[in-house]
């Protein structure tokens, strides 16, 4: 895959753990996590934050230019604390701040956060840390090594095509409004050193290289050796809110005929599927949702579906089965 998005709720599981255990055989919850250091992969933004194979940061590296963007102060407290990691070799941010009490800044969400934290973050993002692994969830960060920067404009145009590919592959089909949010904003996130025409650029020159239909008045995208025929299987999956299957909510939609939504920052009153609905495939078709919890050592399921619960055998014997599934991904 290259990549999959990472969230830090567990309800059953978190996401990327979700997200794994269709597509690796014997996964358990939290093995990425475990076997982080063994594996090839970083945390790193890409399409938003998550895992990426080192093969795919080191296309998105340097972020350098958006390092002078910073005051003065900013610069020279991100300086000590690079030194201050490097002597330490790897550091957790309570430590970081016991050493530097920074105060709190107002985070993303409106609310209070640690600035340590904050600004720690913010050079994990600029390519001057690495996430070592983690501690009860916690990042721990060691110093990054720099990455290199293309040499001529031929080569960024092959890292961009590459990244453009990769997204691509995760993502499709795409409408053709879908890729270019895709390539011109979500990668913009990615890549801020070459906003503007240059992903314009990228995405033009993908659109030529893809393989395209139009139907019902929509043009759609997808990798040029990827044959989108194929017949569905009798399976059910409960899937993550965040699967590269439903990522894209305007092609779930346009696929399914209803509007998901995940509402963990909803209200509660004003919730219609719960806190983690979890789609819920059937065949070629997300039928419904399913929202998940564990009550002592057994699986509490609650499923809702959009019309009626399909009646047939093989549904009932196939959702028992993916319960089954999901308690020995959970070690239940």
């Amino acid at each position: 895959m290259g990549y999959v998005q990472a969230d830090p709720i567990r309800a059953p599981a978190r996401a990327q753990d979700l997200v794994l255990r269709h597509r690796v055989r014997g996964y358990r919850a939290g093995d990425l996590e475990r076997a982080y250091d063994s594996l090839a992969i970083e945390e790193d933004f890409f399409v938003v934050y998550g895992f990426v194979s080192k093969e795919l940061q080191a296309l998105m590296h340097p972020r350098s230019r958006w390092r002078s963007t910073w005051s003065p102060p900013i610069r020279k407290r991100a300086e000590s604390l690079l030194e201050f990691v490097r002597e330490r070799g790897v550091v957790h941010p309570r430590d970081v701040d016991r050493h530097f009490a920074h105060g709190t800044v107002t985070n993303y969400w409106g609310g209070s956060s640690n600035a340590t934290t904050h600004l720690l973050e913010r050079m994990h993002y600029r390519g001057m840390l690495r996430v070592a692994g983690r501690e009860n969830g916690i990042r721990l960060y060691r110093v990054a090594e720099p990455g290199c920067a293309p040499a001529d404009r031929a080569a960024r145009h092959q890292r961009l095509d590459l990244l453009v590919d990769a997204a691509v592959g995760l993502y499709a089909p795409l409408t053709s409004r879908g890729l270019s949010h895709l390539v011109v904003t979500r990668l913009g996130h990615a890549v801020p050193q070459w906003r503007g025409r240059e992903l314009k650029n990228a995405l033009a020159r993908a659109k030529k290289r893809l393989a395209h239909a139009k139907l019902e008045g929509r043009e759609w995208f997808w990798p040029a050796e990827e044959a989108p025929e194929g017949e569905a299987t009798d399976h059910v999956r409960l899937l993550a809110p965040f699967d590269p299957l439903v990522w894209d909510r305007d092609r779930f939609e346009i696929f399914w005929g209803w509007a998901y939504r995940f509402e963990a920052y909803t209200p509660a009153p004003k919730r219609k599927l719960g806190y983690y609905a979890l789609p819920l495939l059937w065949r070629d078709r997300v039928i419904g949702w399913g929202n998940l919890a564990v009550k002592g050592t057994k699986l509490d399921a609650t499923l809702g579906y959009v019309g009626s619960r399909p009646r047939d055998r093989a549904f009932k014997s196939e959702l028992e089965a993916e319960l089954e599934r999901m308690r020995t991904f959970l070690a239940l």
